[in-house]
């Protein structure tokens, strides 16, 4: 019974932590909607070509806040692909605190997360370069998807999709973390423990689990030696916490969200395998 309310407990403050996020997305993207019109979507078009630069620096904060706002404002086109790209590569969730608990040194810290940034605003960079599409914002689209009764204020209406996803996210993050919990991270830290050749895929994979128990098991078998700077590499950069989540409830084109999802598994396990190979060390 313990590890049930350990489990509820962890799992609401988590979600609660992201609550200052989500509320001020919604409102901010609220605010665009009524009060901007036409000329905010010019701004937003010519501001956007530095998206992915401002995204990889501000998904190295702690948690997955960013990564969940980043989720909501491309939904509603107001951010490009890449830069919703940047933001989930840089996105460590708890490597930070898990690091920092362990009195790691903070110059291996620094080097971890400057890779990291750095993967993810070129990588940014250049998804918006190949996959650059002429968009218009989509909130108003977003809003009659999730039936948030705009003609009633800003306020009310960004409350009402904070409140829907808020829900969402407490529902699908308790079944994650009770099947974690009951599985054990250790089973976890068995699928990449012993296997060098595949570690690259499994770290990745392993990474993508929406769930910060993912980004606890590759740091603590980094810093117990198990694995390499190219499998830690592969597994922050695939993992964003409850991004995901997010993005496949608010993003309502199905098949986008498995590409997006393959293209960061790939750039995970690609952007490892090439800190290997430049022999790069922590």
């Amino acid at each position: 019974m313990d590890i049930f309310l350990d489990v509820f407990y962890d799992t609401c403050i988590d979600a609660l932590r992201l609550l200052p996020f989500l509320f001020l997305t919604y409102l901010a993207m609220e605010c665009l909607e009524h009060w901007t019109g036409g000329k905010m979507q010019e701004v937003v078009k010519r501001s956007g070509k530095a998206g992915p630069a401002i995204g990889g620096f501000l998904g190295i904060f702690p948690q997955c806040g960013f990564s969940a706002a980043a989720a909501n404002l491309y939904a509603g086109r107001i951010i490009t692909l890449g830069t919703l790209i940047a933001v989930f590569l840089s996105t460590s969730d708890e490597m930070l605190p898990i690091m920092i608990s362990e009195n790691v040194a903070p110059s291996m810290i620094g080097k971890i997360l400057l890779l990291k940034v750095i993967f993810a605003i070129v990588l940014g960079f250049l998804v918006d370069f190949l996959f650059r599409k002429n968009v218009e914002m989509q909130i108003g689209h977003l809003c009659e998807r999730h039936h948030c009764h705009c003609e009633k204020g800003v306020w009310r209406s960004a409350f009402h999709h904070t409140w829907k996803i808020f829900l969402y996210i407490i529902v699908v993050s308790l079944i994650l973390n009770f099947a974690i919990a009951l599985i054990g991270e250790e089973t976890l830290a068995g699928l990449v423990q012993g296997r060098p050749a595949l570690s690259l895929f499994l770290s990745a994979l392993v990474g993508m689990i929406p769930n910060c128990a993912s980004s606890v098991v590759l740091t603590q078998l980094y810093l117990g030696g198990v694995l390499s700077a190219g499998s830690l590499m592969a597994g922050l950069l695939s993992g964003s916490g409850v991004g995901y989540l997010v993005l496949l409830r608010v993003n309502e084109d199905g098949k986008e969200n498995l590409r997006i999802f393959a293209l960061l598994y790939a750039i995970g396990v690609g952007a490892g395998a090439l800190t290997g190979l430049l022999g790069i060390h922590f």
